[in-house]
């Protein structure tokens, strides 16, 4: 009996899987100062007395805790509490509520800054945590955070959530993630990541207030953040919703298609489900057209008004590539997007998989060489996108 390429591609991420989840439980571990290393280098170093991020923590919770249950294997179980306990003991903002952006390695806070893409960070790896352990403590964490996101970001005039606060949940000036980030009131990265979390929020609670405010979320990315004529989601926004700038994300307008899709099944609207499917198979076409080189994985970003392309190949949005080609062809069958995703996946463990040192290169350029500067573990490369995609497509 022949194998199909799909069969021979589930085998192929099963193992990535355990490789991944190999690597992470030998070397992310931090013996000396509890919790989790903050970073090691491009050549899997350890590099001594690294800040440590919340984004790491909460994706490394949410990885241990998302595995465990998709092998129904408890033996990830140790290393999710280790992650568990250490955002309650440092993380957890005891006087404010919610959780800090970065300590120093002894747990010292360097940044009490409320970045509302990490309150939501939280609420997704707590509430996959709750899915393994049970652990009602953590559910009920999930929730009070879900609280501050509705009280403190919620947008009231013009509805949405705004970027970041200090630690009092007082406005501050500068609300971008990172310095490559575009300074605006409101953006679609952290409107994507509080979708992931109140989806899996909602699953585990059943709460009608997270339905209700994940219903919102669903309908501000069809009708704020989607360009329907490009097919395109929009970046940045200013409060009142005018759109900063036109720089295109690929990565994220195909993580996107998928996520919604996601969001609105557990809402159980026939209509709003078939309109997101739509939009779904819409962006993955342009997506092929824009993004996708054969035998070349995929395109980071554009900027649509310059016409700006950035060449290099993040390891992410490969994965994510794949997930939401699935999902389109999942709703309308196409031979192009089978191929794309089988050849994105020869070219990820081709260039991006590290045969050598372990895990995956964060980026590699156009002539598909690993940039040495970026790292295997940091705040921003953690083992969330990559395990994720692979059971996702396990799962089917």
């Amino acid at each position: 009996m022949q194998v199909s390429s799909r069969e021979i591609l589930k085998k192929e991420l099963s193992e990535e899987l355990d490789n991944i989840q190999a690597f992470w439980e030998k070397f992310s571990i931090d013996e000396e100062n509890g919790g989790f290393v903050g970073k090691r280098d491009h050549y899997n170093k350890l590099v001594p007395n690294a800040p440590k991020g919340i984004i790491l923590n909460t994706r490394l919770l949410w990885t241990f805790s998302a595995i465990g249950n998709f092998k129904k294997d408890k033996s990830t179980l140790k290393f999710a509490e280790r992650a568990y306990k250490y955002l309650k003991e440092f993380f957890q903002d005891k006087e404010h509520g919610g959780v800090f952006w970065e300590m120093d390695y002894l747990g010292t806070p360097l940044n009490t800054r409320k970045q509302i893409y990490a309150q939501a960070f939280a609420v997704y790896a707590l509430s996959e945590y709750y899915r393994l352990s049970g652990n009602e403590e953590a559910k009920n964490w999930a929730l009070s955070l879900f609280d501050l996101i509705e009280r403190h970001g919620k947008d009231s005039k013009n509805n949405g959530y705004l970027e970041a606060f200090k630690a009092n949940w007082s406005p501050i000036e500068d609300v971008r993630l990172s310095e490559k980030e575009d300074n605006s009131a409101k953006t679609m990265n952290t409107h994507l990541h509080v979708l992931e979390a109140y989806t899996t929020l909602l699953e585990v609670t059943g709460s009608k207030k997270v339905g209700a405010a994940l219903e919102n979320l669903v309908h501000l990315f069809m009708e704020k953040f989607l360009n329907s004529q490009q097919s395109h989601f929009h970046l940045f926004f200013d409060e009142e919703w005018n759109s900063t700038n036109n720089i295109v994300s690929y990565g994220h307008d195909i993580e996107a298609v998928w996520l919604i899709i996601e969001a609105v099944k557990p809402l159980d609207k026939p209509e709003l489900l078939k309109k997101a499917e739509g939009i779904a198979v819409k962006v993955a076409k342009v997506f092929l057209k824009e993004a996708y080189v054969k035998s070349g994985g995929v395109y980071n970003e554009i900027n649509l008004d310059t016409g700006a392309l950035d060449k290099d190949r993040h390891w992410w949005p490969q994965m994510e590539a794949m997930v939401g080609l699935d999902f389109a062809n999942g709703v309308e069958h196409d031979p192009a997007f089978e191929e794309a995703i089988n050849d994105i996946w020869n070219y990820t463990k081709t260039y991006l998989i590290d045969h050598e040192n372990g895990e995956w290169h964060f980026r590699v350029n156009n002539g598909h060489v690993p940039y040495p500067e970026e790292d295997k573990v940091s705040m921003w490369k953690a083992p969330y996108h990559n395990s994720r995609a692979c059971m996702m497509f396990l799962k089917k």
